[in-house]
């Protein structure tokens, strides 16, 4: 019989394209077609007309907002704020990626440039880095675009306006005229070192995903043991759920304290990290208890297959995901929730959206108790039935 006539080989064929197939959707289906849109950034025009020698008034700050927000091929949503309070609450609500501040001075340091001493303005950009490394990324490069473009168009007009009273410009107000506002970068919120660009929260979440996973799956090949010995379907789910509880506790202080002793990274608010971890690997490890005592251990590909399609869309920002992407897999992964809320402890002090984190997780945890604690009551010999089947 010729080795290609084997059933397997074909079988093998099918099944090496069906995992290539789903894989490659889960992996590359959500991220290579990923453009960036309405990425929220904060306008703070605090700037204040200026009077000029001619009697007239210069109001660079509202010129500069209808260049920006009439710019529409930009994939940038403006958000206007009116204060440096206000606009310190949004970024620590992750609100924005970023900012573009134009000071109170701005009309009158350019205003300025035309007396014997010039004294140009700074605008600020700011770059919220704990939210996303890849929104940020993309929010700085535009906003330096955008003031650049800014600045040149800005100094071509004042150029021109100088060459209509003089044919001589001191070389002093040329280099003035050349940079007529300066610009800074602030960065708020810093992930700190070794804080993989801030992706840190992403990693931890999926690395306690896999720990809880393990755990789930040699308590539930206990419980079967435990049950085909005699012991009764409560006290052996019980034991079951205590015992892996515990488990979970040790293995999230302990994957803590790893990537902070071996790997170096910088962890504030040790405490309140680890006690949401805690939260995060009890609810995790509770949901996958109850899949496996109701559907047993084929719940594993079901598990693996979330993992999978969940690894690339929680370190995308939303702004970057298409329509599909968005409502069909990044609105309810469990992923988006734990690591937004460790993103939360770590670099935002626990401030912004915590909140919805814990309510999701306590959820979570709820359910995944309770279907739990329901699976001592399944018949006895259903469940060894459709265990045996898969050992």
């Amino acid at each position: 019989m010729s080795f290609f006539k084997i059933k397997f080989v074909g079988i093998g064929i099918v099944v090496a394209l069906a995992v290539l197939m789903i894989f490659g959707l889960a992996l590359m289906g959500s991220t290579l077609g990923a453009k960036p849109k309405n990425i929220p950034v904060a306008l703070v025009v605090l700037d204040q007309p200026a009077k000029l020698p001619d009697g007239n008034e210069l109001d660079v700050g509202a010129i500069v907002k209808e260049k920006l927000t009439g710019i529409g091929e930009l994939p940038v949503k403006w958000v206007e704020v009116g204060s440096e309070a206000e606009l310190e609450e949004g970024l620590a609500n992750q609100d924005y990626y970023g900012a573009l501040v134009l000071p109170a001075d701005l009309s009158a340091g350019i205003a300025s440039l035309q007396s014997p001493a010039p004294k140009p303005a700074t605008v600020r950009i700011v770059l919220n880095e704990g939210t996303n490394a890849q929104a940020v990324l993309a929010v700085k490069m535009i906003l330096q675009q955008m003031t650049s473009t800014i600045k040149s168009q800005l100094s071509s007009q004042l150029l021109g306006q100088i060459g209509q009273q003089t044919d001589q410009i001191p070389v002093a107000a040329a280099q003035a005229f050349l940079a007529p506002f300066q610009v800074t970068e602030q960065a708020v919120h810093s992930p700190g070192d070794n804080n993989a660009n801030g992706n840190a929260p992403n990693l931890i979440v999926q690395i306690m995903w896999l720990g809880c996973l393990v755990t789930a799956i040699f308590m539930f090949l206990s419980s079967q043991k435990h049950r085909a010995d005699g012991a009764k379907g409560i006290a052996t789910v019980a034991s079951q759920l205590s015992a892996g509880l515990v488990i979970v506790t040790g293995l999230s202080a302990f994957l803590l304290w790893m990537a902070h002793t071996w790997y170096g990274m910088e962890t504030t608010h040790f405490g309140q990290a680890w006690l949401y971890l805690w939260l995060l690997s009890a609810a995790f490890f509770l949901v996958q208890t109850a899949l496996f005592n109701w559907i047993g251990l084929p719940s594993i590909a079901l598990l693996v297959l979330i993992f999978f399609f969940s690894m690339p869309v929680i370190g995308m920002p939303p702004e970057f995901m298409s329509q599909a992407t968005s409502d069909w897999l990044y609105s309810w992964t469990p992923f988006r929730y734990a690591a937004n809320g460790l993103r939360d402890i770590l670099y935002f002090g626990g401030e912004g959206a915590l909140g919805l984190s814990l309510s999701v997780l306590v959820w979570l945890a709820v359910a995944g108790f309770v279907l739990a604690a329901l699976s001592a009551f399944k018949p006895k010999t259903a469940e060894r039935t459709a265990t045996s089947s898969h050992l």
